[in-house]
C-alpha cells in the first residue's frame, strides 16, 4: 500500500507569484486558445502583445485584451513597472458546453457541441539578471519606435525624437529670423534715406509755392493766363471741325465703294 503523494516542490497556480487577469465563458474551444497561449508563455509583455497583433486567429483578440488587463492590474494594484513584466503563466480551462442538434437524413439528428473556455493570464516581474540582459539588448537595438506595445520604451524614445526635432526647427527659425531682421534693417535704412530726400523736395516745393502765392502776380503770369483763355475755345472749335471733316470723308469713301460694286 502506497502512501499519499507528496506535493513538495510543486507550485500551484493559485499560489503563483504575480498578478492575474481572467476572462470567462469565451465562445471558443480551449484547444484553439491554447495554441495561441503557447506562443506568448514566458515572453516579455511587450513582445507578447506585439506577437498577438499579427496572429491570424480571432481568439488572439480576446487574449490580447486579457494581457492588457493583467498588465493594468499589476501597474495600478501592485505598483509594478510594465517594462519589467513578463507572462509568467497562461492557460485555458474548458467551460460549459452548449449542446445543439442538427437534423439529418431518415429522421435522425446529430449533436453540435458549442464549447466555451476560461482564459487566465498571470504576469510577474522579471529577475534582475533578465532585466539587465534585456536592457543591454535594447541598447544595441536601433531605436525604431515600435508601436502598439502594452509597456515599453517606445513612447519615451518617440518623445525624445520629437523634442530634438522641435529644437532643431526652432534653431532654424531663429537663424532665418535673424537674417530677415538684418535684411529688413538694411531695407529700412535705405527707405529712410529715400523718405528724407522726398520730404526735402516736398518742403522745397511748398516753400516755392508760398513765395509765389505771397507776392503779387507778375506780368508774365497775367499774359500766360490770357493766352490760355484765348487758345482754349479756338482749340475746341478746331477739334469739332476736324471731327466733322473726318466723318464726311468716311461717308464719301463708303459711297464710292457702293458705286464701284454696282
Amino acid at each position: 500500500m502506497t502512501g499519499p503523494k507528496s506535493n513538495e516542490g510543486a507550485t500551484r497556480v493559485d499560489e503563483r507569484v504575480g498578478t492575474r487577469a481572467q476572462v470567462r465563458y469565451i465562445r471558443a474551444s480551449a484547444t484553439k486558445a491554447r495554441e495561441v497561449l503557447d506562443l506568448i508563455r514566458g515572453r516579455h509583455v511587450g513582445d507578447a502583445d506585439e506577437m498577438l497583433r499579427f496572429v491570424e486567429r480571432d481568439i488572439a483578440i480576446v487574449i490580447r485584451k486579457a494581457l492588457a488587463s493583467a498588465v493594468a492590474n499589476a501597474q495600478h494594484n501592485d505598483a509594478q513597472d510594465p517594462d519589467e513584466l513578463y507572462v509568467a503563466a497562461c492557460f485555458a480551462d474548458e467551460g460549459p458546453t452548449l449542446k445543439r442538434f442538427r437534423p439529418r437524413a431518415r429522421g435522425r439528428a446529430t449533436r453540435i457541441r458549442k464549447r466555451t473556455c476560461h482564459i487566465t493570464i498571470v504576469v510577474a516581474r522579471m529577475s534582475d539578471e533578465q532585466l539587465d540582459q534585456r536592457r543591454r539588448k535594447e541598447e544595441r537595438r536601433p531605436q525604431t519606435g515600435r508601436r502598439g506595445r502594452v509597456g515599453g520604451r517606445a513612447a519615451t524614445s518617440r518623445r525624445e525624437r520629437v523634442a530634438r526635432s522641435r529644437q532643431a526647427a526652432a534653431a532654424a527659425r531663429g537663424e532665418i529670423a535673424h537674417d530677415h531682421d538684418h535684411d529688413h534693417d538694411h531695407e529700412d535704412t535705405t527707405e529712410e534715406f529715400e523718405a528724407v530726400e522726398d520730404a526735402d523736395e516736398i518742403i522745397d516745393a511748398e516753400l516755392e509755392d508760398e513765395d509765389v502765392a505771397g507776392g503779387e502776380p507778375t506780368e508774365e503770369m497775367v499774359e500766360d493766363a490770357e493766352e490760355v483763355d484765348e487758345i482754349e475755345p479756338e482749340s475746341a472749335e478746331d477739334a469739332e471741325s476736324a471731327s466733322k471733316a473726318d466723318t464726311h470723308a468716311d461717308e464719301d469713301e463708303d459711297a464710292d465703294e457702293e458705286k464701284g460694286k454696282s
